[in-house]
């Protein structure tokens, strides 16, 4: 090799133990990293810890806006945009206009018995204008909980309707209405909540067609969707969304923009919500940019 193939061969890129290393690699069926691999690599690095330190951030003052992020990280509001849309995909943040809020994980929900005394003037506006979209000679689900009972309360007494249910106190509530037909839901008995869940529960529901279910939620986000902390009735709650055209999701404000641990559906698998006038309205125009009529009682 003369001088000059040689000072060529000195300066490349890649030093002569590389070449070794590369080809003893190569030889093994591996394949060394190029250098825009390696650059990839270092820019997701960047990538993961600046939105660690941006969960961090929110979790801690409870929001953050795009163009301070922007500053404190010096990168593009375009890049802080993506950053925030990727954490609240993965359920860590709340995306709003202009920024991100700390999401609001739901408490475990404290049996139905202890639950009766909470929002009840909420609760009973939410129930009677539920009732209201009731007409005579429906077919209607009515699912468990302490708003959901209160619908059955202001169904208009002459109205000749069939009425399933999965709930013992709605059972109670229309067990002497000589112009309910009731169809009872069997299964699993969930103590906490007096409802019949479990595989049995969600076969039986799947065996109906209603003309609307009426179901109440634990936990609802525009984004992260409607949740629960008990998995059997998550099956169960899945069934009984899928045997109606119109799906009535009836949840005070206390419910909303907060997260469970298990997904129910996305908030698009209801048609109407009602709720009372304490839920902010920010969250109110989520709902309906989603396509959800949003009714205030």
């Amino acid at each position: 090799m003369n001088n000059n193939k040689q000072y060529r061969f000195m300066n490349e890129k890649y030093s002569l133990n590389k070449m070794i290393t590369y080809a003893r690699l190569y030889k093994k069926g591996a394949q060394m990293s190029s250098p825009q691999s390696e650059m990839n690599k270092t820019m997701t690095l960047l990538k993961v810890e600046r939105q660690k330190r941006i969960r961090r951030l929110v979790e801690e003052k409870g929001r953050a806006m795009v163009p301070e992020l922007s500053i404190l990280f010096q990168v593009s509001e375009a890049t802080i945009r993506r950053d925030l849309e990727d954490l609240d995909g993965r359920g860590w943040v709340r995306r709003t206009h202009g920024g991100a809020i700390r999401l609001q994980r739901a408490a475990k929900e404290p049996p139905m018995i202890q639950r009766i005394i909470e929002q009840q003037d909420e609760k009973a506006r939410i129930g009677r204008a539920a009732a209201e979209m009731v007409s005579d000679g429906n077919t209607i689900f009515l699912g468990s909980g302490t708003t959901v009972h209160h619908i059955a309360r202001f169904l208009p007494e002459d109205f000749h309707l069939t009425v399933i249910t999965n709930s013992l106190p709605i059972v109670n509530e229309l067990a002497e209405r000589r112009q309910v037909e009731l169809v009872v839901i069997g299964g699993m008995l969930r103590q906490s909540e007096l409802s019949m869940v479990g595989h049995i529960a969600e076969q039986a529901v799947l065996e109906f067609r209603a003309d609307r279910v009426f179901i109440g939620m634990h936990a609802i986000d525009a984004s992260q969707g409607f949740t629960n902390d008990y998995l059997p009735e998550t099956m169960t709650d899945r069934a009984i969304l899928s045997i109606a055209p119109q799906v009535i999701v009836v949840a005070d404000h206390t419910k909303f923009g907060r997260v469970s641990s298990v997904l129910v559906a996305p908030v698009t698998a209801a048609h109407v919500i009602i709720t009372d006038t304490d839920i902010p309205q920010e969250i109110v125009a989520e709902f309906r940019e989603l396509g959800l009529e949003v009714i205030q009682a």
